[in-house]
């Protein structure tokens, strides 16, 4: 089962390792994810605004909730974002560098 955790392309995990990772979500399974998983779902997070900032319990309730062709959609956009190296949550976008905040705020 290794193979499916493999990165494919411009670092895009593979399909099968993102509906492994949902599965995870799916099922409220505890255990650690590896940095693979984690990856994915922070890519997920960056890719779904209705789970930007949910924790993983919440993530696998919006995913259960999801009919087929929507969960299949989602797997695409997941795995298109791995690969083009955008993979950061909303509103975070740089380090923040070079960014001033007008004073008195």
């Amino acid at each position: 089962m290794g193979s499916s955790y493999n990165f494919q392309g411009e670092g895009a995990a593979s399909e099968l390792a993102i509906v492994d990772t949902f599965t995870k979500l799916i099922f409220g399974e505890e255990a650690r994810y590896n940095d693979v998983e984690l990856r994915i779902i922070q890519t997920l997070r960056s890719t779904e605004p209705n789970v930007a900032l949910d924790g993983h319990r919440d993530m696998g309730v919006y995913l259960r909730a999801l009919g087929v062709d929507e969960m299949i959609k989602l797997v695409s956009r997941v795995r298109a974002r791995m690969a083009s190296g955008h993979s950061r949550p909303p509103g975070r976008i740089g380090s923040g560098a070079g960014f001033r905040q007008p004073l008195g705020i």
